[in-house]
């Protein structure tokens, strides 16, 4: 990352590169990481393992008892039940995709230009908050919240969720030195990951288990009625506890990078005028405009996969919550992992073949989920029998797939890192902001279209299998894009040295 040629005016709070930036253990950096220690649990909990598929299973109970699939048997009625909360979450997640793809570049650049950047954090992760402690009143018998009210929270919820992550990446840069930027990058998702973990563990250990077999309780702690999915209600209020304590220290120590007394709506403005001319002029910055367009597809796949993996295990393989659960922090734990790797491995060879290692791991790692069914694995060449007849995970197709969450944690989360890192290290250093608003719509302009391919496909063909291989069309799409872009710099080096 280039130096700037004269030092930044006094009254702009870190917006360039300092000298004095350290690494991922210095105080700066680790504290831009530890936001994601804060933040991340809510996606893990509420979106792909806990919540979602509580409120799928909802959904699909809800069109069972409208009798809208009486004509079905039992199978063939659950079967559609499934794919109709599927397709529901996918909804969701393309609705909130639709409304952040035409906001986020506008924030990103106008946080270039723009004042203080904490405060509208505070706001961003103040509407996460707020939806995530209200997803406790979505109950199964409609007394609580009603369906529409829980949607919109999530669809709130995500919109803070995008929001908050264009504002945090685009201070990445003023928080640590170039050369660090990948390992303070994998710090903050492996800090995430973890947390997710802790959580996670928790809700098995005080709830799930208790139920399940009676330990390491008699009952379920605090009078959390399983049966009726409190459990899964609770990781709303949870995650959103955890969001305000642990947010704390990012907002003590981390830099703001914003400039001081700026005026926010000559900042928008501005932005939207030099976005419209970042793109009029794309010859320009062709290079970071074709990565751009890449994780446009790659990243929307991982998204969907991610959003609606949880979904996909509890509805096809009729999953409980504590293997829900086991999968979630088995995948959490390796993550952990895989922002440490992804980290290393941008240091090792670049960004850009981390990035096709990362990608061609995930493409692979999902064709073999799909290979796996109740019954068989391999597409029916192996055939599946039960290993044991205990409470959980008692068919090999349930421990194959438990191992699979190894490889689809460690690549999906070291893309993230290494996605990160490829931007900070292509764009100008005084423009990041408005490319990291630019890399958001990057993830977000086409984010309904993988959960509206995994839709269409599943409502088609009455399969989550087959709704699910969609997402594998954006990762080779994406990969093939991604061989296109040339990045010269290695993100171990100053682009100026």
């Amino acid at each position: 990352m280039s130096s700037p040629a004269t030092p930044p005016p006094a009254e702009t709070l870190g917006a360039e590169p300092r000298l004095d930036l350290g690494g991922a253990l210095d105080r700066r950096g680790f504290a831009w990481a530890i936001f994601e220690w804060a933040r991340n649990p809510y996606y893990i909990l509420v979106i792909i393992y806990l919540f979602a598929p509580y409120f799928a299973g909802i959904i699909g109970a809800n069109l069972i008892a409208s009798g809208a699939v009486d004509g079905l048997d039992g199978a063939a009625q659950r079967a559609a039940a499934n794919a109709e909360g599927q397709a529901t979450i996918s909804s969701l997640v393309k609705y909130a995709g639709f409304i952040a793809a035409f906001t986020a570049p506008f924030l990103g650049a106008a946080l270039d230009r723009g004042g203080r950047r904490k405060p509208l954090l505070v706001v961003f992760l103040g509407l996460i908050a707020v939806m995530s402690f209200s997803l406790w009143w979505v109950k199964p018998d409609g007394s609580g919240m009603p369906i529409w009210m829980g949607m919109s929270a999530l669809v709130l919820a995500a919109l803070g969720y995008t929001y908050s992550e264009v504002t945090h990446n685009s201070m990445l840069n003023v928080n640590g030195r170039a050369s660090a930027l990948p390992a303070i990058s994998g710090l903050g998702l492996a800090l995430g990951n973890l947390a997710g973990a802790i959580l996670m563990l928790f809700i098995v250990l005080a709830f799930a288990m208790p139920a399940l077999i009676g330990w390491p309780f008699d009952a379920p702690l605090f009078g959390i009625n399983v049966a009726n999915g409190e459990h899964q209600r609770l990781v709303g209020p949870i995650c959103a506890i955890w969001l305000v304590i642990f947010s704390i220290p990012f907002f003590m120590y981390s830099d703001d990078g914003g400039t001081r007394g700026a005026n926010w709506m000559n900042a928008a403005k501005n932005g939207a005028a030099g976005l419209f001319r970042t793109m009029r002029n794309a010859s320009d910055n062709k290079e970071i405009l074709k990565y751009l367009a890449a994780r446009m597809l790659y990243a929307d796949g991982m998204q969907a996969l991610l959003a609606l993996g949880g979904v996909f295990i509890g509805l096809y393989l009729e999953w409980n919550v504590v293997e829900l659960s086991a999968y979630a922090i088995l995948a959490s734990f390796f993550a952990f992992g895989g922002g440490i790797v992804g980290g290393w491995l941008d240091g090792l060879v670049g960004p850009k073949r981390a990035l096709m290692i990362e990608i061609t791991g995930m493409i692979a790692t999902l064709a073999f989920q799909l290979s796996i069914t109740p019954t068989s694995i391999l597409y029916g060449l192996v055939p599946g029998f039960e290993i044991w007849d205990g409470p959980i995970f008692n068919t090999l197709s349930d421990v194959v797939y438990l191992s699979t969450a190894v490889f689809i944690a460690v690549t999906a989360t070291a893309s993230i890192s290494s996605s990160r890192s490829m931007l900070v290290h292509l764009a100008p250093s005084d423009r990041v902001g408005e490319f990291f608003g630019l890399y958001a719509i990057a993830g977000t302009v086409t984010v309904w279209l993988g959960p509206l391919l995994v839709e269409l496909f599943t409502k088609w063909s009455g399969d989550q299998r087959v709704g699910m291989s969609a997402i594998g069309l954006l990762f080779v799409l994406g990969l093939m894009v991604l061989t296109t872009v040339h990045s010269p710099h290695h993100p171990a080096v100053d682009k100026d040295s």
